[in-house]
């Protein structure tokens, strides 16, 4: 089992979403999140102040799968994802040790579904 950590530009959420429910990924978790990578930010006049904006919006997306699901998984969000510019965002697989469902107490692969 494996959980997949993707940080990705807000407004392709909706082309990542479409494109896992065809690769027959649809369980996931997305959260509003804000950071800075090698986009770095950009500078702005609020109020005629100078200021510098370095943490930007983006959405993580979480994904437990299985093994046999985590190379479609992982090759279906860059696909969605991808503009070919910087901010595109990155992709994190981690080990998943265990999954419980809360609903049936099933463990393991089961219970991711």
């Amino acid at each position: 089992m494996k959980l997949i950590l993707a940080i990705i530009q807000p407004d392709k959420l909706t082309d990542v979403k479409e494109a896992l429910r065809a690769a027959k990924v649809g369980k996931m978790t997305a959260l509003n999140v804000i950071g800075c990578g090698q986009q770095m930010g950009y500078h702005e006049s609020y109020r005629g102040v100078p200021t510098e904006v370095n943490l930007l919006k983006k959405v993580e997306l979480q994904i437990a799968v299985n093994e046999d699901f985590v190379k479609p998984a992982v090759d279906t969000i860059i696909q969605g994802a991808r503009t070919g510019n910087i901010g595109d965002g990155k992709i994190f697989v981690l080990d998943l040790p265990e999954c419980i469902r809360i609903r049936t107490g099933e463990t393991g692969p089961e219970a991711i579904g």
